[in-house]
């Protein structure tokens, strides 16, 4: 390699964020090489930083997917609860998968007499009534699912709106 290929490789001094010295000062090469120091060292915290949040979502991402697959499951198990048909070995099975997915964090919502929000409700039937004052959820036709700050299946709710508007 010659020296004309080398002075292309090496770093110039804008580079690394210095400014052109004084007519007669010298470039102490290891200030120069302090500074490509501490540069590479702050954009290898900032990758360790971006790849540690990557892996972070990228494993919310799965367990949301896979507690997904299982809503239909708990929505028969809520179903054949209703209906007083969990007993026995079927009803500490039932038990065991509902303490194991709330402590993943997956949280049932959905409460008959709440207040109507668009954003966790899929509004399916609608009445009126003046026994209310803001639209309300007045019947839970399925519970809604959220795992941490993700909505998974809004509840689905029969809304009942004020009457006289």
């Amino acid at each position: 390699m010659t020296s004309e290929t080398q002075e292309n490789i090496e770093p110039t001094t804008e580079e690394v964020g210095f400014e052109h010295p004084e007519a007669g000062q010298e470039i102490d090469p290891l200030t120069v090489m302090t500074a490509d120091l501490q540069r590479l060292q702050a954009e290898y915290a900032n990758y360790r930083k971006r790849v540690e949040r990557d892996r972070a979502v990228a494993s919310e991402i799965a367990i949301a997917s896979v507690l997904n697959e299982l809503l239909p499951l708990l929505d028969g198990l809520d179903r054949a609860a209703e209906h007083e048909e969990l007993t026995g070995g079927f009803k500490a099975i039932a038990d065991q998968l509902t303490s194991i997915t709330s402590r993943i964090g997956l949280e049932k919502f959905g409460e008959a007499g709440t207040e109507f929000d668009p954003q966790i409700h899929d509004a399916l039937m609608h009445e009126t009534s003046a026994g209310v004052l803001v639209p309300t959820a007045s019947k839970i036709l399925q519970s809604g699912y959220k795992f941490k700050d993700r909505i998974l299946r809004p509840a689905s709710v029969a809304v009942t709106d004020p009457a006289g508007e």
